[in-house]
């Protein structure tokens, strides 16, 4: 079997180091690359230049030309007037008159595409005291896409708009500590833990965290994958098309003789390339023949890979779609609603939809999000090919096999203990209270090896908190009494795959656990400094005067400093530091 070489050197495209490979003077290589090595490896430079060349000849053979750029794709429909719009829009280059007093485009720096990009922003969630509403509802969620959009726009040298972060994807993305299940009768080990919050001496932080069961490569189902490839003209950008090339050919590298890859794409019209392939060299090879240009119909797309899905269905095997796009649909269906109807009925049948975003400017991350969300399955933005490796190849098994569906989590806050709490991020997850117990409605789902946290602020009974003191006593909240040693009962349900009923998970969150907190450290102290730094670029008001450089503080005294992705995290709170200093600017504002 063939494995992917590309992880030992995947580091070099963050670093903005280049990877030379040398040209070969014994044979020319052909144009259309036949592994993922070589689909990937003009992403291990720096230079635009470089790339170009490499895209068209991947070992450096002198011959083929690049094509000629793709036409401008047309102009897009306007967005649902649900969806916020963000960015900015660039004036036109000024005339100036020459000499002879005919008018000429001013000497000026190529003007930048306009920033089309679209966000669904909620508000931060409100505090909640826990005399009037002492039960928190909410469904799981493992997307990760927020992060990585997030930290495309710092290395850009912009600050993102606030809503495009998503405190509990931004958590969600690193990995903690969290104990393996005893076995598989229960899919997920619970951990809960508590620690004073260091923006808030009032305040204490209850952590909850989930962790699902891992599969070995040889335990995975055969799967029946669809990749759902976006052609259009707007895709032609390096970090678009060639980087979903890139991507699609590690995962194929990854899978087992038993699956089946069929690739459907769209622009202005539909085609489906491939169906039901197993030879790996097939898929890889289709792959990098792909072009771009046209406008972008993208639910007749959708609805073309369902009908590919249905024709390849495995009975009791991983049947899913992996939409590879920018998400800017202006062809056909475009309105969100119509697509998210679509995929919940495809959803019933036992298809799976995962959205993969892709590329600047145009970039509808709200489509992306939600209709990943209807259809069961996750969504991730892939901002570089080492993220695309992290996705698709190192979490490969959690991003195909899902091992509970319809994941809740209620917590019930005891008065006695617990004045006032607040839930950070999960505002497009909340659920009412009588849906935790309601098997009809959608809530997330937990793959094989995945990780769920979520962080609770709370006020111990007694002391200051956010909510004034309401001038009449009846108007006063009436605190009622509670079992002394509990200071929260919290409840999951969950579903096994295949089944229609939920089943119930119970246990006490003990008052000791307030009682003995202590500074957040270790593991604690970084899932605290993540969630800080999404409160901090979302806007959030309660974290006082705790600024990105005591964020960094934060996360480095956690420790773990040989791990990549969290160093990472501590460059990334220095951009934002750098990129909100007064006189900076945010996108959309």
């Amino acid at each position: 079997m063939r494995l992917l070489s590309f992880a030992p050197i995947a580091a070099l495209v963050l670093t903005g180091l280049a990877y030379s490979v040398q040209p070969s003077q014994a044979t020319q290589r052909p144009m259309t690359p036949a592994t993922a090595d070589e689909i990937c490896a003009p992403f291990l430079v720096a230079d635009d230049d470089e790339y170009e060349r490499r895209r068209y000849r991947p070992s450096g053979a002198v011959g083929a030309a690049p094509p000629p750029p793709a036409p401008p794709p047309p102009p897009t429909q306007a967005a649902d007037q649900a969806v916020v719009v963000t960015g900015s829009r660039r004036a036109q280059p000024a005339m100036e008159s020459a000499a002879s007093g005919i008018a000429r485009p001013a000497m000026m720096p190529r003007p930048q595409p306009q920033n089309r990009e679209r966000y669904d922003g909620e508000a931060v969630a409100a505090i909640m005291a826990v005399a009037e509403e002492p039960v928190s509802t909410f469904a799981v969620d493992v997307d990760t896409g927020s992060y990585a959009n997030v930290r495309r726009f710092l290395n850009e040298g912009r600050v993102p708009p606030q809503a495009a972060v998503r405190t509990e994807e931004m958590v969600n993305y690193f990995r903690y500590d969290y104990a393996r299940p005893a076995d598989r009768t229960r899919p997920f080990s619970i951990t809960t833990d508590m620690a004073t919050t260091p923006w808030n001496e009032n305040t204490r932080l209850l952590r909850i965290g989930l962790r699902g069961y891992d599969i070995e490569r040889s335990e995975r189902p055969a799967a029946n994958l669809v990749f759902l490839v976006d052609v259009s003209g707007s895709m032609h950008r390096r970090n678009k098309l060639p980087l979903v090339q890139c991507s699609m050919a590690m995962m194929a590298e990854q899978l087992n003789p038993r699956d089946r890859v069929s690739i459907v794409t769209y622009a202005g019209s539909t085609k489906t390339i491939l169906t039901g392939s197993n030879d790996r060299d097939e898929i890889i090879a289709a792959l990098g023949r792909l072009r771009s240009g046209g406008s972008t119909a993208g639910a007749a797309g959708i609805s073309l890979a369902y009908d590919a899905a249905r024709a390849n269905m495995i009975e009791g095997g991983i049947n899913r779609i992996i939409l590879a796009t920018d998400g800017d649909f202006n062809v056909g269906t475009t309105n969100r609603d119509q697509l998210i109807e679509m995929v919940e009925r495809e959803r019933e049948a036992g298809i799976s939809l995962t959205t993969l975003g892709y590329g600047t400017g145009n970039y509808n991350e709200a489509m992306m999000e939600q209709i990943a969300n209807h259809g069961n399955g996750n969504y991730a933005y892939i901002d570089s090919a080492m993220e695309a490796h992290r996705a698709l190849v190192q979490e490969l098994s959690s991003t195909l096999f899902t091992i509970a569906a319809d994941v809740k989590i209620q917590i019930e806050f005891n008065p006695l203990h617990v004045q006032e709490y607040r839930l950070i991020g999960y505002e497009n997850r909340l659920l009412a209270e009588e849906d935790f117990d309601n098997d009809t409605v959608d809530a997330g789902e937990i793959g094989a090896g995945h990780q769920v946290t979520a962080l609770y602020e709370i006020v111990p009974t007694g002391s200051r908190g956010w909510l004034p003191e309401r001038r009449y006593e009846g108007n006063r909240p009436a605190a009622r009494g509670g079992q002394g040693a509990e200071l929260a009962f919290l409840r999951l349900r969950y579903k096994l795959p295949g089944e229609d009923e939920s089943r119930l998970i119970e246990q006490p969150i003990g008052r000791s656990a307030m009682v003995n907190a202590r500074a957040p450290s270790g593991d604690m102290a970084f899932v605290t400094a993540v969630a800080a730094f999404g409160q901090r670029l979302r806007g959030d008001t309660y974290l006082g005067d705790f600024d990105f450089a005591d964020i960094r503080r934060l996360a480095q005294a956690a420790g773990r400093s040989s791990d990549y992705w969290r160093g990472e995290f501590v460059t990334l709170t220095e951009l934002a530091e750098a990129r909100s200093a007064p006189g900076g600017t945010r996108e959309g504002g």
